[in-house]
C-alpha cells in the first residue's frame, strides 16, 4: 500500500455524495476517494490505493441495498467498522429557480425512495439518476430551473446550487448504516468494555427447520442477534444463504459454544469481522 493511502478511504459515488459525506464524518482526517462503482471501492481497498472502503449495507426506510451481499463474500475484504450516518436529503436546483418553477426532480432511486411522500405533495415528477451528488452536478450544469435535484448541503455547496427545501426525507430517522472494509481484519479485545459486533455468512443444512436448529445456539447462551437476512445469490441451486451480524467476540465462551452448534447445521461458514460497534446502535 502507497504510503498516502493509508490516509485515503474509498466510497461509491462522486463528491458531495452521502457517502462521502459519511466518510468525512467518521473518519475526518483522511481522504475521500470517490469511485464510480461499488466493485471499484472493492478494488481500491484490494490494489492498496486506499486504506479503507465504506459501504452502505442498509437505510432504515428504503431497506437493504441488496448487491452489497454479494460482493462481501468474494472481495477479499474484511468488515473492521461500522458507522450509522444520519441522511438528510435537501432540495436544490440552479439560481433562479423557485419551488413553483421546478416541475421534476432527479436523484438516487433510493433517495427518491426515501422521500417519496414530499415529493409527491409537491406534485414534482421524478428522474432516477446512479447518484445523488451526480443528480445535482448535472442539474447544476443544465442550468434549468425546471429541474432539481435531492441531495446533500455538500453537494449543493460543491455544485453552486441553491437550497429551496431542506430536509424532504419522510421520516426524521432516515439513517444509512456503513460497514468499513480493509484489507487487514482487526481484532477487538474480548475482555475490554466496548461493545463487539461479529458478522458471518452461513449457508443451512438440507434438513427440516435447519435454520431454527442452527440458530438454536445463540438463544441458549444468551447471544444478541442484532441483523438476520437472507438472500439466494445463486437461483439455479435454491439455497439460501444468511448474513448474520450478532454482539460478542468468537474467543468469548458463550459466543464460542453459540458457533459450535452454529456449524452442527450449517456449511460453508465464513466470517467477514469482528470490530467495535457503533456506539450510536445503542443510544
Amino acid at each position: 500500500m502507497a504510503k498516502d493511502a493509508e490516509h485515503i478511504i474509498a466510497f461509491q459515488g462522486v463528491p458531495g455524495a452521502h457517502s462521502d459525506m459519511a466518510c468525512q464524518t467518521a473518519h475526518p482526517y483522511m481522504q475521500t476517494l470517490p469511485c464510480a462503482y461499488f466493485e471499484d471501492v472493492f478494488d481500491a481497498v484490494k490494489n492498496g490505493d486506499a486504506k479503507y472502503g465504506m459501504i452502505p449495507i442498509e437505510n432504515s426506510h428504503a431497506g437493504r441495498v441488496a448487491e452489497i451481499h454479494n460482493m462481501l463474500p468474494h472481495s477479499g475484504l474484511s468488515i473492521v467498522g461500522e458507522y450509522f450516518h444520519k441522511v438528510r436529503h435537501h432540495l436544490m436546483a440552479p439560481k433562479g429557480a423557485t419551488l413553483e418553477s421546478v416541475k421534476t426532480v432527479t436523484s438516487h432511486a433510493q433517495a427518491l425512495m426515501q422521500c417519496a411522500h414530499s415529493v409527491r405533495k409537491m406534485g414534482y415528477g421524478v428522474e432516477p439518476c446512479s447518484d445523488t451528488a451526480l443528480a445535482a452536478k448535472e442539474v447544476a450544469e443544465e442550468g434549468d430551473i425546471t429541474r432539481a435535484a435531492l441531495a446533500s448541503n455538500l453537494a449543493a455547496e460543491l455544485y453552486g446550487l441553491e437550497i429551496l427545501q431542506k430536509d424532504m426525507q419522510d421520516a426524521d430517522d432516515n439513517t444509512t448504516l456503513f460497514v468499513i472494509l480493509s484489507k487487514e481484519p482487526v481484532d477487538p479485545d474480548p475482555e475490554s468494555d466496548i461493545k463487539i459486533l461479529t458478522s458471518l455468512l452461513f449457508t443451512t443444512r438440507n434438513i427440516a427447520a435447519g435454520l431454527y436448529k442452527a440458530l438454536g445456539g445463540f438463544a441458549t447462551n444468551g447471544v444478541n442477534i442484532m441483523k438476520l437476512e437472507s438472500y439466494i445469490p445463486d437461483y439455479t441451486q435454491g439455497t439460501a444463504q444468511f448474513f448474520i451480524t450478532f454482539e460478542g467476540h468468537p474467543q468469548q465462551n458463550h459466543v464460542k459454544h453459540a458457533l459450535e452448534e452454529l456449524g452442527f447445521f450449517t456449511k460453508n461458514v465464513q466470517l467477514l469481522g469482528i470490530y467495535e460497534a457503533d456506539p450510536s446502535r445503542y443510544k
